[in-house]
């Protein structure tokens, strides 16, 4: 008997960030069968006939969204904005496993009291983090090196030279307003464009960062206990534009403390992109995928529940797990 192909049903799959998700996926396996789903589904058959086992259908969250239009799902990906919680909300009633991309640090609380009153029978992940994650699981493997720390500043550059979608446009114009930062121990919600910092980059330039209320905000301080910790959003020349070659999307990280050598040290990583925002989302994105799904060897999540980028993955291989997608991690001394 043939067993049953697994099905991922991806909104907003023909886009930038869908489209290099479902290219990963199939990458991994040939076997799933891929639904590229969004507003305008003829965009997508070219992507559909070059992954093969693939489709496109017709969702428009803003007229609601029909499960029963599909035969069984195993998995649902969120690349667009969904800021409703429909497709989520749907997984969770539906024992359908989920990874959502979009969400800010004040816009889970809905989610979470249905899990509450719900029994959730699949893995269910808040990936609203910038990168899908990638950030934060960078820094927990360098946190790990530490038995103290004070103090933590995160950024991501947005090199206007980059292309990229609608999902990606709403993230890097997102900053303007409040946003959650960590100060002294206290969780402020601080306004942007008043409490900007001036970020060394790479090449010894600077630009100005404003604070933004991604997941890594208070995800970073659950598994540090840091008294001091923001992301910021930069726009600002990419390590790839400054080298002539494409835009890349960089991401820089500062952590402050005592090493476990009892050392006082100040570390500074930077994780770039050479393909760009959408690619290295996408790949946080799949990293998820390949452990909901059970892929490359990987043990599958089969226990539903709530879960972060850093609860569902390791983070212990994380540097070498981006650099097998051409992602490049720099040391620099500071």
């Amino acid at each position: 008997m043939e067993l049953q192909r697994k099905r991922v049903l991806i909104v907003g799959g023909y886009g930038q960030v869908g489209t290099n998700i479902a290219r990963l996926i199939r990458e991994a396996d040939n076997t799933i069968e891929l639904i590229l789903a969004g507003r305008n589904p003829q965009k997508g058959e070219l992507l559909a006939k070059e992954l093969t086992h693939a489709d496109t259908a017709y969702i428009n969250l803003e007229k609601g969204f029909n499960l029963a239009q599909f035969r069984k799902i195993d998995l649902i990906i969120s690349a667009l904005d969904d800021h409703s919680n429909i497709l989520r909300e749907t997984a969770i009633l539906n024992g359908i496993a989920c990874i959502t991309v979009s969400e800010l640090a004040d816009q889970i609380s809905t989610t979470a009291f249905l899990s509450m009153h719900k029994t959730i029978s699949a893995p269910i992940v808040f990936a609203g983090h910038w990168q899908a994650g990638l950030l934060t699981l960078v820094v927990k493997q360098i946190a790990s090196g530490f038995s103290r720390i004070t103090q933590i500043e995160t950024a991501g550059l947005y090199d206007e030279k980059d292309p990229v979608g609608p999902l990606v446009t709403e993230e890097v114009t997102g900053f303007v307003g409040k946003a959650l930062v960590r100060q002294d121990g206290n969780w402020l919600y601080v306004d942007s464009k008043n409490n900007a910092r001036s970020i060394n980059l790479n090449g010894g330039s600077s630009a100005i960062g404003h604070p933004m209320s991604t997941l890594d905000v208070p995800s970073i301080a659950a598994f540090t206990g840091a008294r001091n910790i923001r992301f910021d959003f930069i726009v600002g020349e990419s390590i790839g534009s400054s080298k002539g070659l494409a835009a890349s999307h960089d991401l820089y990280i500062e952590i402050e403390g005592i090493l476990l050598s009892g050392e006082r040290k100040k570390i500074r990583t930077i994780v770039s992109g050479p393909k760009g925002n959408s690619h290295i989302t996408a790949v946080g994105v799949y990293l998820i995928a390949e452990k909901i799904l059970g892929l490359n060897r990987q043990s599958a999540q089969e226990i539903g529940g709530l879960y972060l980028p850093e609860t569902i993955l390791p983070s212990d291989n994380i540097i070498s797990r981006l650099a097998e997608f051409g992602i490049q991690t720099i040391e620099e001394n500071v």
